[in-house]
């Protein structure tokens, strides 16, 4: 098998060749590291490299399996983690001057789990400040680039992880979303990103434990392998009080499925976003392959009013609780629009949280009952092709203006408001060459179901029109 080959095997692929013993975990580590050393430069994907460590990690793998030691779902896996998430011993900065050195003394839960689940960790990926808006640039790493046009930003705030992937650097990454940041890069650069129900992967530390709003979640260059990944993150913790408690193992099933007759809600722009022609173009050039898979589609959305005033202000709320004990001299280091963030959180009052609640509240029952009727809704994920990345977000969609750097992203973040399961799912490239993603919902907690739906829709697309099968031009 060469080089090539190697990198752009499957998660799935490459961890039962490793079981088998057709491959080492040192074997494939050095394979994905020196996809690293001559693509990185150029994308700015991978911000903090480990790989002497990285190789003493999968050198102890390799030695568990001579030693005939029992082995976890992702043994021998490069991965790296996005860089809001803490990893002991390796330098965790969250895109942000205020942490520029910082270097952790413990990781958090999901890099323990990971690594108990066989992975190595190489490195870390490139984030938004503090994961704030969905373009993927800071003030200690620079700008992360599309590799399908180097002109283009990847998106974010899992940019980082998306390009990684997409290029064959790592078979798997993490990510986290909160408007849209594991959905909205996973478009950008057509790979696979699952927002999964709040809970389904535990979040501790975290700055809001109670809060829903952000989640973790799995990304990978195919649905199976996002299962795989979602199965090691998966599961109950008691120092994460939203965990769910079905175990992440649940998350290896088949997810073969016949989704004949089942009916789903197609929905071109949420009931009157602007959505840009080209996105709308090749979402509409999908749907022969939903109706290939036997479903009923019909043209149907949820009552979406208030959605965007509930979810302004709990996301203000949240960035005014995390960072607003910040002493000015610090605060001047964030950017500006994290800035303004916290200041719009620290102007809410307490009408105006009773007024989100209950706005939250309506929506999610109106979606429940919704979706009584239809067991999926499909959707664009962003209203925007990747745009240009010295732009920091798109002020205006089809003439109508942007009146925040966060507006154009609500086909995301009003899924989030519901708590809804959400995944990405490659589906088709603009006429210039851009990727671009379809958003399918699934119902309360029916995170398993999405990824069915998800992976008999990426075999629909396939057959129609080898998307898996093409790789970014940057080779």
């Amino acid at each position: 098998m060469n080089e090539k080959s190697l990198h752009y095997q499957s998660a799935t692929s490459l961890a039962g060749m490793i079981r088998r013993g057709e491959l080492s975990a040192r074997e494939v580590l050095k394979a994905h590291l020196d996809r690293i050393e001559s693509i990185n430069p150029t994308l700015n994907a991978i911000v903090t490299l480990v790989p002497e460590r990285a190789m003493a990690w999968a050198a102890e793998a390799d030695e568990r399996q001579a030693r005939g030691e029992a082995l976890g779902p992702l043994h021998g896996l490069p991965i790296a983690h996005k860089d809001l998430v803490m990893t002991e011993g390796i330098r965790s900065t969250s895109g942000s001057l205020l942490m520029a050195e910082h270097v952790p003394s413990a990781d958090d839960l999901v890099v323990e789990r990971l690594r108990s689940a066989g992975a190595i960790t190489l490195g870390k990926t490139n984030v938004p400040e503090f994961g704030a808006g969905s373009q993927t640039y800071n003030e200690v790493f620079g700008e992360t680039l599309n590799p399908w046009d180097t002109t283009r930003t990847c998106g974010g705030s899992s940019g980082g992880a998306a390009v990684a992937l997409a290029t064959g650097m790592v078979p798997i990454a993490d990510g986290s979303d909160m408007g849209g940041s594991l959905r909205n890069p996973a478009s950008f650069c057509s790979v696979i990103g699952l927002r999964p129900s709040p809970g389904r992967v535990p979040i501790h530390p975290s700055r809001s434990d109670w809060s829903p709003l952000s989640v973790l979640g799995p990304m990978a260059r195919t649905v199976e392998d996002t299962a795989l990944l979602l199965s090691a993150m998966a599961g109950p913790d008691a120092r994460a009080p939203l965990s769910l408690s079905t175990p992440g193992e649940a998350f290896r099933e088949s997810l073969e499925r016949d989704f004949k007759g089942v009916r789903v809600a197609w929905s071109r722009d949420l009931g009157g976003l602007p959505v840009d022609s080209r996105v709308s173009s090749v979402i509409e050039a999908s749907r022969g392959a939903f109706a290939g898979l036997g479903c009923e589609i019909e043209d149907a959305e949820p009552d979406w009013s208030g959605a965007d005033e509930a979810f302004k202000a709990f996301r203000a709320w949240e960035f005014a609780q995390g960072f607003g004990g910040l002493p000015e001299s610090a605060a001047r280091l964030l950017k500006e629009t994290v800035r303004w963030n916290i200041e719009q959180g620290r102007g809410l009052s307490v009408d105006d949280m009773a007024s989100a609640e209950k706005r939250r509240g309506a929506i999610y029952q109106r979606v429940r009952t919704f979706m009584d009727e239809y067991e999926f809704m499909v959707l664009p994920v962003s209203q925007v092709p990747p745009f240009a990345v010295s732009t920091r977000y798109p002020e205006e969609i089809e003439g109508v203006a942007m009146e925040t750097y966060i507006d154009w992203m609500k086909s995301a973040y009003f899924i989030t408001l519901t708590g809804h399961p959400a995944i990405s799912v490659p589906c088709g490239f603009t006429d210039e060459g851009l990727p671009v993603g379809i958003q399918i919902v699934g119902r309360w907690r029916d995170d398993f179901g999405v990824l069915q739906f998800a992976r008999a829709l990426e075999r629909a697309l396939d057959l129609e029109s080898g998307i898996s099968s093409r790789h970014p031009p940057i080779d």
